[in-house]
């Protein structure tokens, strides 16, 4: 009887051997697999001299290489221009701009390290999203894998653990997507609006826009305005930064503009052409809305979302609105457009998703707040746009709190920018967010400039727009004690809670902070109190009430349990 129950276990460990060795060759296999199609081989460049291109330094922050230039503006932003086919737009990027290129990945994968703080967890990201945009390569054109394959020499070398030069770019473009779509995290909640005709003072076409997407302080300090003029299509200028070849704000010398803005998405099933990839090719070959149309309707995507397209020639503006599976234009019967982060089209605009968008996110409240101040400005004009972009209220001039996702300024806006394009002018913010001054230029000037000096300051200052006085208020200076604070919260400090509410007491997530930290302090009472004050305040979103609510019930619980 005996033998049997040893030859009866022995059996068994050798089932449990093999299904263990089973599920270590699955594994083995998986990683290999993933290893191999995480791989992204760059294009076939048969002419590479322009590698052996070098530029001129003309002082510590200016830079010239044959016709093309880099340099330092007295504004803080920096400033590029660049002309030639693909690869070599792309060396010459950056050559020029190689120290914006690294700090600004040595920025992004930090901040990207503090959000997922495992390693092993962010080996497995690197692999997923190596599988997750294996085809990548094979949505974006090749003029665009070129160019950023050019500007892959000039990246950092310090980060082959996530992927090749090449890989690594190619991938932070579709970074935007991929964190919108895996995650809902609304990193992009832009605003942006136009007006013409009776709706603008002069009758021109101005549009207006605040890019609110933030990966931290350190991500936005290095602004770019490049001016590009490649070898086929349109000129054409947009905001970016170091190694970001992509389009999320600009305007070619044909008057017609694309802004983005991120809307209610599923999760995909993989990669298509990034967003902003997409924005890039309407802004180089567009002409018109008809064109920018077209070009959108060509290209797959794997996220939701709104561009905003204004045009010159046709005076006027619309929102071309795109899901994985659908299309749709939002075009008014009105001399105004207003857009947020939710549908505005006949088809789109009715979607379960897109409704459940309106209902429970900060998009439809900002947009009645948005058409509220424009129906109370009259006819518009650049420096009411400035204003409109700077608005901090929320409707009928309520105080909701400094950085509510319900307002028109977050304050957390990487940039700022407004078009005039039958006039080729654009006004770019300087820091903080869009309270600093909003720096002009003139496409028409910069475009037809020859050569550059190290003094020569290329903006157009009789145009400049002044900084917000909100920045000398002291407002302002409770928000950065606010800021402060929620930060010492953040890394586990102890902070002075009643310094936290009195910087910044008519918000919210002031509230939310002060009982998430009572709650870990277990006193119970006092965060049931804060998170009763914050459901009185102007919550953001629905997600974020519901939080607030089961936090109210724990304390409930805890209290009742207590006693």
């Amino acid at each position: 009887m005996k033998k049997k129950k040893r030859s009866g276990w022995r059996k068994l460990g050798r089932i449990l051997l093999y299904i263990i060795g089973f599920f270590i060759l699955l594994f083995a296999g998986l990683a290999t697999y993933l290893v191999s199609v995480s791989k992204m081989p760059p294009p076939v460049i048969a002419d590479q001299r322009a590698l052996q291109l070098q530029r001129v330094q003309l002082d510590s922050t200016c830079y010239t290489l044959g016709n093309n230039w880099f340099r330092k503006s007295n504004t803080g932003l920096y400033e590029m221009y660049v002309e030639g086919a693909p690869f070599e737009r792309g060396v010459i990027n950056g050559k020029l701009s190689g120290e914006l290129i690294r700090r600004q990945e040595d920025i992004f994968v930090a901040q990207f390290s503090k959000m997922v703080p495992s390693t092993a967890y962010l080996h497995f990201l690197k692999y997923f999203i190596g599988w997750f945009n294996r085809n990548l390569s094979h949505h974006v054109p090749e003029e665009f894998k070129e160019e950023i394959y050019g500007e892959s020499f000039s990246a950092s070398p310090n980060y082959d653990y996530i992927g090749t030069n090449y890989a690594r770019l190619m991938n932070y473009h579709a970074a935007h997507d991929i964190g919108h779509a895996l995650q809902g995290m609304m990193l992009v909640g832009c605003t942006s609006f136009g007006t013409w005709n009776d709706q603008s003072a002069d009758s021109n076409l101005i549009i207006g826009r605040n890019f609110d997407f933030y990966m931290g302080d350190a991500f936005a300090e290095d602004k770019m305005v490049v001016f590009y003029r490649p070898d086929k299509g349109h000129n054409f200028m947009f905001v970016t930064w170091g190694g970001f070849t992509g389009v999320v704000s600009g305007m070619n010398d044909k008057g017609l503009t694309v802004t983005i803005n991120a809307a209610k998405t599923n999760v995909p099933t993989g990669a298509a052409t990034p967003v902003s990839l997409v924005a890039r090719e309407i802004l180089q070959y567009a002409a018109n809305i008809a064109e920018a149309w077209q070009i959108a309707q060509k290209r797959k995507m794997f996220v939701s979302e709104s561009f905003l397209i204004g045009s010159a020639a046709d005076n006027k503006a619309v929102v071309i609105e795109k899901t994985p599976e659908g299309m749709d234009m939002y075009s008014p019967d009105k001399n105004f457009i207003t857009c947020t982060n939710h549908f505005q089209g006949d088809s789109l605009g009715s979607l379960v998703s897109n409704q459940l968008q309106i209902k429970e996110s900060a998009s439809s409240y900002r947009y009645q707040r948005l058409t509220e101040l424009m129906q109370q400005n009259g006819p518009n004009t650049v420096e009411k746009t400035v204003n409109i972009l700077r608005d901090r209220s929320g409707l009928h001039n309520a105080n909701i709190g400094m950085g509510n996702e319900k307002a028109i300024n977050q304050l957390i806006a990487h940039h700022a920018i407004i078009f005039e394009p039958k006039k080729g002018l654009v006004w770019v913010s300087t820091a903080p967010w869009q309270l600093g001054q909003f720096v002009a230029y003139d496409l028409n000037k910069v475009f037809s400039m020859h050569g550059l000096t190290a003094d020569h300051e290329i903006y157009d200052s009789a145009r400049n727009i002044p900084a917000d006085s909100f920045l000398l208020s002291k407002d302002y200076l409770a928000f950065n004690t606010y800021r402060h604070l929620k930060d010492q919260l953040k890394d586990g400090q102890q902070v002075d809670i009643s310094a936290l509410i009195a910087a910044n007491p008519a918000y919210y997530h002031t509230y939310v902070l002060a009982g998430d930290y009572e709650w870990k302090q277990k006193d119970y009472a006092t965060a049931k109190q804060y998170y009763e004050t914050a459901l009185t305040k102007e919550i953001a979103t629905k997600g974020e009430e519901i939080h607030i609510r089961k936090q109210l019930q724990r304390c409930n619980e805890a209290l009742k349990n207590k006693h």
